[in-house]
């Protein structure tokens, strides 16, 4: 990748522009507000102007209910060779860009998940995404090519791929991120009955919650629940199922029949379900790799763009990556990332690798 726009510049998008910049990628910003697109350039994450040709990616870095009309108006134009967004919400973003007839060879879904207190460019970071996971989403006309660059993308910032579908990219997200903010919302809510004391003696147990409840993008998350509605409904129904068990335990306890001390007692079954819950979160992220393929260990040292220049090498051999993993070696920075291809495939991607130096297993 060589050239670049950002359209949109929020504390996403100002943030990968300085990622590119940081990485040698020619980088140009464009957004409807022109004090956003001044302080994103002032900040140095790109040049406030159209490119004056086609670049290799254009980033979509706007409100879920904007991205496909969007990527729409860009691919008349022919802005960009592929595109990605980084929205929150898949399922309906699909429909939207297909509705509206695009071009789906060349876009593919994406979704970094970070996040940190403020909005808006000032609130970017050169290295918002180093180590975090990053969804990418491509449709099933999605050409090879178009992926390869959305996983340099995500290599060039420093995050880790994680492949998957709408679908699952949708219930995950319901699951993980917008189902403990609705309860923390509540929660929260919950507060405007309580009292001076207890306000002042929360203060500080409460700090950080308004940062994960999103109060800085309340727009933002409103749209993604909207969006998203059907998998968190599915989510906050069986929720509501264990609230009500949770109740039960809780008014047996109180009035003196039941007794949280039982190994075997509700309390503790909810508690332990919820540390099982926590230990299931994997320490690596990647692409969930099908079966029946073949395995290629490459050793990457911590260096940068080194990612990012093994991305480009599988590209330039005409291999698809159908998995990917990437593990920290225990002694050092290095990495080790195992890509996952057909059998027919391994063999020549092997030997390309080692023309190109390389350090690969089979």
């Amino acid at each position: 990748m060589h050239t670049a726009v950002i359209i949109g510049t929020g504390m996403i998008g100002t943030s990968i522009g300085l990622s590119l910049r940081k990485q040698g990628v020619d980088t140009y910003l464009m957004d409807v507000s022109p004090v956003a697109l001044r302080i994103s350039e002032a900040v140095g994450a790109g040049m406030a102007e159209e490119p004056p040709e086609a670049v290799d990616l254009a980033v979509v870095a706007v409100p879920p209910a904007q991205v496909a009309p969007v990527i729409a108006s860009h691919q008349s134009r022919g802005t960009a060779r592929f595109y990605v967004d980084v929205a929150g919400v898949k399922v309906s973003s699909l429909r939207e860009l297909e509705a509206l007839g695009c071009d789906l060879a060349t876009v593919v879904g994406g979704h970094p998940l970070v996040g940190r207190p403020g909005s808006g460019p000032l609130a970017a970071q050169d290295d918002l995404f180093d180590g975090r996971p990053w969804a990418l989403v491509p449709a099933a006309e999605t050409d090879a090519s178009a992926l390869n660059c959305a996983l340099e993308l995500v290599a060039l910032c420093g995050a880790i791929p994680v492949v998957l579908d709408a679908e699952a990219h949708d219930r995950a997200i319901a699951l993980g991120t917008l189902v403990p903010q609705v309860v923390l919302t509540l929660a929260a809510a919950r507060l405007t009955e309580a009292d001076s004391i207890a306000l002042r003696l929360l203060g500080g147990v409460w700090s950080e919650i308004p940062q994960l409840i999103g109060v800085d993008s309340a727009t933002s998350w409103t749209q993604a629940l909207a969006a998203n509605a059907a998998p968190v409904v599915s989510e906050l129904e069986k929720l509501s199922l264990d609230l009500t068990t949770l109740l039960e335990t809780l008014r047996a306890v109180a009035d003196g029949s039941g007794s949280p001390a039982e190994p075997d007692g509700h309390l503790l079954e909810f508690i332990q379900r919820g540390i099982d819950g926590c230990n299931r979160i994997p320490g690596r992220y990647g692409i969930p790799t099908e079966t029946g393929l073949a395995d290629i260990d490459v050793f990457v040292e911590d260096r940068p763009t080194e990612l990012a220049r093994l991305f480009r090498d599988v590209a330039s051999a005409g291999v698809v990556m159908r998995g990917i993993n990437i593990s920290q070696r225990p002694d050092s920075l290095d990495r080790t990332v195992t890509i996952s291809v057909t059998p027919r495939k391994a063999e020549d991607l092997l030997h390309e690798l080692r023309r190109r130096k390389w350090p690969a297993d089979a």
